[in-house]
């Protein structure tokens, strides 16, 4: 084989593995990581989990903790007829939480501000 299609053929392997690189990478992407359920909006990717009376939303940017210092929250939850709503405050390194709960079934609409960021809104159903 020859120098110059042995380069072609190799550089065409490389350029078909990167793609495989990176879906591994982001495998983890959309999946409830602490229990909860997933939202997304814009970069930011949420999973809200509700145990023993408390909402604690997670926050990452492709798998990556987004810092929630400063942040502010609100989780409004539809039950049926029923709406409530919580504020969700600063709870550590990527964390906001509040106390309120929700059923399965349930609609959740988060709506979250990061500082100096533009606010984000993400609608997902509790299971």
């Amino acid at each position: 084989m020859h120098a110059k299609t042995l380069l072609t053929v190799v550089a065409a392997l490389l350029a078909l593995n990167l793609p495989l690189r990176d879906a591994h990478a982001h495998a983890e992407h959309g999946q409830a990581q602490f229990g909860g359920v997933v939202a997304e909006a814009g970069e930011a990717q949420f999973e809200i989990v509700g145990k023993d009376g408390k909402i604690t939303v997670h926050v990452s940017d492709h798998g990556k903790p987004v810092a929630t210092a400063g942040a502010s929250g609100k989780l409004s939850i539809l039950a049926g007829a029923e709406k409530s709503d919580v504020e969700l405050k600063p709870a550590g390194d990527n964390r906001l939480s509040g106390q309120g709960a929700y059923v399965a079934g349930a609609k959740l609409l988060l709506q979250v501000q990061l500082p100096g960021k533009k606010p984000l809104q993400a609608r997902t159903v509790a299971k």
